[in-house]
């Protein structure tokens, strides 16, 4: 789950790194020495690796990572970001090197579609270095606007193996911080060109503050098909939609559970003075739990993917072996090596010691050893086929340490749907536990308690707006929802999917519901007695198809230019330089409020845009977000921005209290003027 390891200090405080001595900001930082000699025996026992790759193996643990990103979004728009990306950086640094190693970005071999890059420098080198000032902007940029996401490559691993589809039920049990929640709702949203999903992605995750920061993570993808909720793991709760007689099975699957993450130790150093084998010891009772009840929740023929970003066998194949002992021939670990080709890996093991926390080796019986820790015999080693399970090595690829199990419910007859769960077992300081739920936090600021109350369609807030936007007959206008105590729209009105209403309204619901929905509407200040309530741009992918042509307009790339750059134009003036005279013509035709306006592009990797655009009474305003716009300028027109720029609404806004303050001055000094002495003035 790779969460980051830390230890407590005496006074109850979370305590990174290694300062040596005092606590005074003044002191630098001490280097994490990247060794550690129980880390070296253990795994050189347990013959993880050839004991002549050991060496390269190690060094490779050594060394910092390499910087991994993915090209995000519906198809056209990843290919177009991503021949951008291609014909404007990559191309450019083919022949730029640092202290011997190429700059230029190189292809993940396993990510589908080319979609996914790799950096063989760290990203400090990345910073400093003039040559990549330009794709450094680009990366950020990019990344601020949710079109491409930083993610260790390993990581990227588990989700393209669950081979989701946009129908799919699919539940993310331990799903903070969200990086591969993010690619489960990609993949949902695959086909949004042609068709909207009918399926929905729960994400779960067990810590309280950590599933609302998930929410934060996830929502640049603007998905209505999207839940967060907060439960253990272990104990997730059954749930029935309602008029439903059976509880609802999952397509897909995802078990990326909390673990020691010592294949983490490229990014996370504490992880050299840290390791114990009591981590993964005291984790592995919490996993076995957590995968028996994913294996509980999956429906036949479905995809379960049980991931750790650990090496030990007893957090990856115990706990596999574990299922496949319990649930026998009713599920099976699916055999990969035909998937993500490029992926180099290595075969999962059947064979393995135990050590305990006093690194001495143990036998089956032992005390504080889960029996299910210990290697399968040689006749469950036969039946279970546990090779087929994938583990990744540093030195392979270049990556991060990561294993991952593919497993299918094969037939579900007779199985135990709600078998006893396993008393936790109490996990050591330094490993990354899934307790129940703490205590509340301090929530991040956009954090939202409130209930979610479904509104009814012929509410007279909304009967003014499916005329006013032109909404189609098939849009689902009983999936709006308020999320206040009054039960009104005051000022925000949300969209949830048609599923994710199912699930949101379930009559006995034991789901602790975090989030769920998109902004459909907000409330706008209007005197002119139209519409008052705007749409939001994270609804626009989900409205398109369900809109007529009642608000809706056309321009060209000139005029997008000349919008992106101008806050609140006068629409005379625009009128006047005759840049786009079709779009004038029509936006004459339409009243004060909201207006979408549509750009067509011609070339073979540009997607058209379909962007809000607001009318008053004398000036229009393209209602796009400052990060929003200096990508898309950046992207459609090479115009250059820095993070520093204010923006063309900050430039207005200062420039109106500028010339408000003139004119008060000018105001007084006539004033002053005015009032002056008569004898004064005839010395004049």
């Amino acid at each position: 789950m790779g969460k980051k390891n830390f230890r407590k200090n005496k006074g109850g405080q979370k305590k990174f790194g290694g300062r040596s001595g005092s606590n005074k900001r003044s002191e630098s930082w001490t280097e994490v020495e990247r060794e550690n000699a129980k880390w070296e025996a253990y795994y050189k026992a347990m013959k993880i690796v050839p004991e002549d790759e050991w060496d390269t193996f190690k060094k490779h643990c050594q060394e910092n990572l390499p910087l991994t990103f993915r090209v995000t979004g519906s198809r056209a728009h990843a290919n177009e970001i991503n021949q951008n990306f291609i014909e404007n950086h990559v191309s450019k640094l083919q022949d730029t090197e640092f202290e011997g190693v190429k700059l230029a970005p190189r292809n993940l071999s396993y990510y589908p579609n080319k979609l996914g890059w790799q950096l063989d420098v760290p990203k400090t080198v990345i910073r400093k270095n003039e040559q990549f000032a330009a794709t450094q902007r680009f990366l950020v940029l990019e990344t601020e606007v949710g079109n491409i996401s930083r993610q260790e490559a390993v990581s990227m691993i588990p989700p393209l193996l669950m081979d989701i589809k946009p129908h799919h039920a699919v539940l993310d049990m331990c799903a903070a911080p969200g990086s591969k929640t993010a690619q489960l709702v990609e993949a949902l949203h695959a086909n949004d060109e042609t068709e909207l999903p009918t399926g929905f992605v729960l994400a779960n995750d067990s810590d309280y503050k950590r599933s609302h920061m998930l929410v934060h993570q996830v929502k640049r993808l603007n998905s209505a098909n999207f839940v967060v909720v907060n439960h253990d793991a272990q104990l997730f709760p059954r749930i029935k939609l309602n008029n439903s007689n059976e509880f609802l099975k999952f397509d897909r699957i995802l078990c990326d559970v909390p673990c020691s993450g010592d294949g983490t130790m490229r990014k996370n150093v504490n992880v050299w003075k840290d390791f114990t084998v009591g981590n993964g010891l005291g984790l592995h009772s919490l996993q076995v739990n957590i995968l028996s009840r994913g294996l509980q929740l999956l429906k036949k023929g479905g995809r379960l993917v049980y991931s750790t970003c650990s090496l030990s066998p007893v957090e990856n194949e115990a706990v596999v072996a574990s299922a496949l002992r319990k649930w026998g021939t009713q599920i099976k670990v699916v055999n990969c090596q035909d998937e993500l080709p490029g992926l180099v890996r290595r075969q999962g093991l059947s064979n393995w010691q135990v050590f305990g926390k006093d690194m001495e080796l143990k036998e089956k019986g032992a005390e504080g050893i889960p029996e299910t820790a210990f290697a399968p015999t040689e006749e469950e080693a036969q039946q279970f086929g546990l090779e087929n399970c994938i583990r990744v090595y540093p030195h392979l690829q270049n990556t991060g340490g990561f294993f991952i199990a593919v497993f299918e419910k094969v037939n579900p007859d007779g199985a135990s749907e709600e078998g006893p769960v396993a008393k936790k077992q109490k996990v050591e300081d330094g490993a990354n536990g899934d307790s129940a739920p703490q205590k509340k936090e301090k929530l991040p600021r956009n954090a939202n308690e409130e209930p979610f109350i479904f509104l009814d369609p012929k509410h007279p807030e909304l009967e003014k707006c499916w005329p006013f936007y032109g909404f189609k007959e098939e849009f689902p206008k009983d999936c709006t929802l308020v999320r206040n105590a009054t039960g009104e729209p005051l000022r925000t009105i949300y969209y949830v999917s048609p599923i994710v209403k199912e699930i949101l309204t379930i009559e006995d619901q034991k789901l602790k519901l975090i989030h769920g929905g998109i902004k459909l509407f907000v409330a706008q200040r209007n005197d002119t007695g139209n519409c008052a309530w705007r749409v939001q741009n994270e609804s626009l992918v989900t409205l398109r198809s369900y809109l007529t042509d009642t608000r809706q307009v056309s321009g060209n790339l000139k005029l997008l230019e000349f919008l992106f750059q101008e806050a609140f134009p006068k629409i005379s003036v625009i009128r006047d330089t005759n840049i786009d005279k079709e779009f004038s013509d029509k936006l004459d035709q339409f009243g004060e409020g909201c207006v979408f306006l549509t750009v067509k592009r011609d070339g073979p990797n540009e997607e058209d845009l379909f962007l809000p655009l607001w009318k008053g009474k004398a000036n229009v305003n393209l209602m796009v977000n400052k990060k929003d716009t200096q990508e898309l300028l950046m992207r459609l027109f090479n115009i250059a921005t820095t993070a520093k720029d204010e923006g063309k609404e900050a430039i207005y806004q200062r420039k109106a209290e500028e010339d408000k303050l003139a004119r008060r001055e000018a105001e007084a000094a006539s004033v002053t003027a005015s009032e002056e002495p008569e004898e004064a003035s005839e010395a004049k």
